[in-house]
């Protein structure tokens, strides 16, 4: 029984992804979905704050992570204009839509972020652990 015990100590996101890989090739999957729940905290907070007329630029907020990065994704084809309502600048045309003071630390996504961090950070590391325990790991 002792035999089956495979110890693996894991210091960051890529040597977890590659200690599943171990197990099953199929486990960094849930690793992604794990980051992108974890990131529906930062979008939750933000999308509200987007100023709306069609919804579009809220509904652009999408998580969009790796297995080795969590990301989130505004804007696209149907809300090109995402970057200019968060970070502001020149309008497409000069003066068309009026200039919006430039904020390099951004009005909803990177704020979301800021503002949430311990909650994103905490419900990442559950969902990692979790992860883990699915895969038979003990996780400490």
């Amino acid at each position: 029984m002792a035999d089956d015990i495979v110890k693996v100590q894991v210091t960051g996101l890529r040597e977890f992804t590659r200690a599943l890989k171990r197990f099953d090739a199929d486990l960094p999957k849930a690793v992604r979905i794990a980051l992108n729940e974890a990131t529906d905290v930062v979008i939750d907070y933000a999308a509200p704050r987007v100023p709306s007329r069609t919804g579009r630029a809220r509904a652009s907020l999408k998580a969009r992570s790796t297995r080795t990065e969590a990301r989130v994704r505004g804007g696209g084809a149907r809300a090109a204009y995402y970057g200019w309502l968060d970070f502001g600048g020149q309008g497409r045309i000069a003066g068309r839509p009026p200039a919006r003071p430039f904020l390099r630390e951004g009005r909803y996504l990177w704020k979301a972020l800021r503002e949430r961090r311990v909650v994103f950070s905490e419900k990442l590391s559950d969902a990692l652990e979790q992860v883990g325990r699915d895969a038979g790991m003990r996780v400490q």
